[in-house]
């Protein structure tokens, strides 16, 4: 055989492996089915809860069908099975003590050389107090993420009243953002519920935790991760999604709706029937009409209502509805999120809610600067171990 015929059957042969390579991936997006954004319309979203609604007709049916949706979810996730819990190496230090709390920097690995940032909010005295996990939303600007205004205050009011609270950033904002981290990061969805279940271990790990009252709330993205993580993990026992519950609406960025959690050939849902995953129990839903959750209280509360209502806890979901309201977790949003936070974990409002007013009191709330909220900084820098910013995290 000449050298021109061995080069030619070679050259062949590569265009027959990059042909099977690309047919492989071809075969492989064709099992990917992806639910983002608008993926169907208000009428679709309506038709496709009838159609979920009749694969169940009690608790039994609802249980299975629960257990098959956490399997998908978890599968889509890239986080079946479940990566270990490996040492958090927690770091927590600039302790800043205000009136009525205190607030610390936090740095833990949520894997290897991965680091989950946040601000830990905590009552000034001792004492064994529930934890309050609060995960944002997409704000940018130099007061975005965590930084926000509003997001310190439903840590601090919170505090105030008797739980440890963490805010912690979505990976490349705030802090993440700081070090390097970017949001367009290709594991973002896998990293940021891995996280949540994180922040679990972590507030559970400190010693004025009570371990058995671990709430969690959050707005937009963050009303993402309020309800992914509580559909996943058994220990949240209170949830408060806020301005995110849609049946049409999945989400608008990558990690809430770039891997494919909500689809499969075999089975369908949405983000009102992962927040029914909850069931039973207690959460509240906030919903505005000036965004996505606009028809709430008529398509996705009665959905969820339905499936705690197998468990014979239709009290224990509520809708909070402002008709008039856009989108964010604005001051009567969080107004409406104290007292049931207050009622399910046992809060103190003492001093904070105000009878005359019938509003909790925010007043109390120093605003910090994104300097003062920075775990690592120029005098106290990342440690040496930790992963180089946008590098892929190993999890298993």
């Amino acid at each position: 055989m000449s050298l021109v015929t061995t080069n030619y059957c070679i050259f062949r042969a590569l265009l027959l492996l990059v042909s099977l390579a690309v047919s492989l991936d071809d075969l492989f997006a064709q099992d990917v089915i992806l639910c983002q954004g608008n993926y169907h319309s208000e009428a679709d979203a309506r038709e496709q809860l009838k159609r979920m609604a009749s694969t169940f007709s009690e608790k039994a049916q609802w249980e299975q069908r629960a257990e098959a949706l956490r399997a998908q979810i978890l599968k889509g996730a890239k986080l079946s099975p479940l990566p270990e819990q490996t040492p958090l190496n927690a770091q927590i230090h600039k302790r800043r003590q205000y009136k009525g709390y205190s607030v610390e920097s936090v740095g833990f690995e949520a894997a290897p050389g991965f680091f989950v940032y946040g601000s830990l909010y905590r009552p000034v005295e001792k004492g064994t107090y529930p934890a309050v996990l609060c995960p944002h939303g997409h704000a940018r600007g130099p007061e975005g993420g965590r930084y926000r205004p509003d997001q310190q205050h439903r840590c601090a009011t919170l505090a105030r009243m008797g739980a440890v609270v963490f805010s912690y950033d979505m990976i490349g904002f705030g802090d993440s953002e700081f070090i390097g981290w970017k949001h367009s990061h290709p594991q973002a969805l896998t990293l940021q519920t891995w996280s949540s279940i994180r922040a679990i271990d972590f507030v559970q790990s400190l010693e004025d935790v009570d371990k058995e009252r671990i709430a969690v709330t959050g707005c937009s993205g963050g009303g993402t991760q309020t309800f992914l993580l509580t559909a996943l993990d058994s220990r949240v026992t209170v949830a408060a999604p806020v301005v995110m519950v849609s049946a049409h609406f999945f989400g608008g960025c990558n990690c809430e709706s770039g891997m494919p959690i909500h689809k499969t050939k075999s089975l369908e849902t949405n983000n009102a029937e992962i927040a029914a995953l909850a069931a039973p129990r207690p959460m509240l839903l906030v919903s505005v009409g000036g965004d996505w959750t606009k028809n709430t209280p008529v398509v996705e509360y009665p959905y969820i209502r339905r499936v705690y209502s197998m468990f014979e806890a239709e009290n224990q979901v509520e809708n909070a509805h402002f008709p008039n309201q856009k989108h964010g977790y604005q001051f009567m949003k969080r107004q409406a999120m104290y007292p049931f936070l207050v009622k399910h974990l046992r809060l103190n409002p003492k001093g904070v809610f105000n009878a005359t007013t019938d509003l909790f009191d925010e007043s109390k709330t120093i605003l910090e600067t994104p300097q003062q909220m920075r775990v690592f900084d120029e005098t106290n820098p990342p440690p040496k171990h930790a992963l180089a910013p946008n590098a892929k995290v190993k999890l298993r």
